[in-house]
């Protein structure tokens, strides 16, 4: 192993940032176009209904899924390069075609589903940047890029539904250039202005990156030819197996962490109609300004982790986090007297479409578009009669929604960068990729799920039933966390080449 040059520390943490970019990137490539995914539907397929939009949310996560081991595998044996600029071109291609989805004459809603799913696809990079970023710290550095990598997904997540509010002042007619058979409007500006986001990304990846290896003390590896790329000369240091156990033992508390603030996101908008008889219009507004808020808190959670790990280790962040989000959890279930308004016009004059249960599938942002009939002006609020849990289960006061709303919003951004950080560290200096691939892989199954969970529990057996086995699953991943807590230690930690 080399000491570290200034020219190569230099290098090494360009290359970093670049591997940010691209995760700030592909988040906001997510996030741009979910708040008008469902009036664009409506708008370029007629058929599609709102089960439909459920598969074209899903579908983000399951091209994930399936592309981020690929792509991890991909990177262990070829210069990292080539898997984050095939990924990222997929993903300005299937924008591309996302914004022509509206040409052909029938079918349109596949190709929308088409695209969203390839998007996701090219968000399998994900798995890259964090197995380069692993790859190219030191263990004193790695809890500080881990933190800094998640606040770049979540503040891309939070920006991506601002670029959209700022494109619909374009209107939904917008310009249309008939030599392209391009409509430049409110529905295909976002996804335009991320391809090109992507292409500056490419651009970026040749400019600047370059591969860069160092161990757990921070000395780089020797490569084998001068200019950085392909793979290292590994040396003694390697050796040893991975504790497979601690893996295995993350990867489940990853996806109950995912799993749980997917449920979190999309019980909101049901949630609060059902609590507080807001119309579709104002759960949305409001909802929406409450996750802008969780955003920006775990942005600042992120930097305030970053110092406490040094003090605490990782370990025991985690384990909090986790306590934080089941107290979380269990403010939410029904304590008072008092029930829930009711919303009996559905009986009276059966004008209200009944909830199918695939329906509450679709996320808390499309449920504002839910047609009503045309004879009804007013929207009825309340708790609907059909959900029969609605006339004996006591309502969840606002006070007691906004509390778990902040302490949610507090322990998940904690527990996220604390599993990634600790499960970076078990797998020591070999190349992470595929191992970062499965990680990212059984976060995608959680997004796919939660909603899922919420659609059948929240709907038939409602909030007392939903949270209390919420409040279990996170029980259990706390034993979870006590047993194997003793093998969540770095690598070279556990072969004693550096002392904890």
């Amino acid at each position: 192993n080399v000491v570290e040059t200034q020219e190569h520390y230099k290098s090494r943490w360009r290359s970093i940032w670049i591997m940010y970019l691209t995760m700030f990137l592909s988040s906001v490539g997510f996030s741009i176009v979910i708040m008008s995914v469902w009036p664009y539907l409506q708008k370029i397929d007629p058929t599609a209904d709102a089960s439909f939009l459920g598969w074209i949310i899903a579908s983000y996560s399951i091209g994930q899924m399936v592309a981020s081991p690929l792509f991890g595998l991909w990177s262990n044996y070829r210069p990292r390069r080539e898997p984050l600029v095939v990924s990222t071109a997929i993903s300005v291609a299937a924008n591309c075609l996302y914004a022509y989805v509206h040409v052909p004459h029938s079918h349109n809603k596949y190709y929308m589903l088409t695209a969203r799913a390839l998007v996701g696809f090219g968000a399998g990079n994900v798995a890259v940047v964090r197995s380069y970023i692993a790859g190219a710290t030191s263990l004193t550095e790695r809890t500080s890029a881990m933190a800094n990598t998640s606040a770049c997904q979540a503040v891309g997540f939070i920006l991506g539904p601002v670029f959209q509010t700022c494109f619909t002042l374009i209107g939904e007619e917008g310009v249309t250039w008939k030599f392209l058979c391009l409509q430049l409007n409110m529905y295909t500006t976002p996804v335009l202005f991320g391809a090109l986001l992507g292409v500056i990304n490419i651009i970026l990846i040749f400019a600047i990156f370059r591969e860069h290896r160092v161990d757990d003390m921070g000395r780089q590896y020797k490569s084998i030819n001068p200019n950085g790329e392909g793979s290292d000369v590994l040396d003694q240091n390697t050796e040893g197996s991975i504790d497979h156990v601690a893996v295995v033992a993350l990867n489940v508390l990853f996806f109950v962490i995912l799993f749980v603030f997917a449920v979190f996101e999309t019980i909101a908008t049901p949630l609060t109609m059902d609590m507080y008889s807001w119309t579709r219009k104002e759960a949305v507004f409001y909802n929406g300004i409450i996750l802008s808020v969780i955003g920006i808190e775990s942005v600042i959670v992120f930097m305030v982790v970053k110092m406490l790990s040094k003090k605490t280790g990782e370990r025991a962040i985690l384990h909090a986090g986790l306590l934080i989000v089941l107290v979380g959890f269990f403010i939410l279930l029904p304590w008072g007297k008092k029930l829930p308004n009711i919303q009996w016009q559905d009986i009276k004059n059966n004008s209200i479409p009944r909830m199918d249960p695939t329906e509450m599938l679709t996320p808390f942002w499309s449920l504002q578009e839910m047609q009503l009939p045309s004879n009804h002006s007013a929207e009825p609020v309340g708790c609907p009669v059909t959900q029969s849990w609605c006339l004996n289960t006591p309502m969840i006061y606002l006070a007691q929604y906004i509390s778990s709303d902040v302490l949610i919003g507090l322990g998940y951004p904690v527990c996220n960068v604390m599993s990634y950080t600790l499960y970076s560290k078990v797998l020591g200096p070999k190349p992470q990729g595929v191992y970062m691939g499965w990680l990212t892989a059984s976060g995608s199954g959680a997004r796919i799920l939660g909603p899922v969970f919420v659609s059948q529990i929240y709907t038939h057996l409602g909030p007392r039933w939903a949270f209390s086995l919420i409040c279990g699953v996170v029980v259990v991943s706390l034993l979870l966390l006590e047993i194997v807590y003793k093998r969540l230690i770095a690598f070279s930690v556990r072969y004693g080449r550096i002392q904890e």
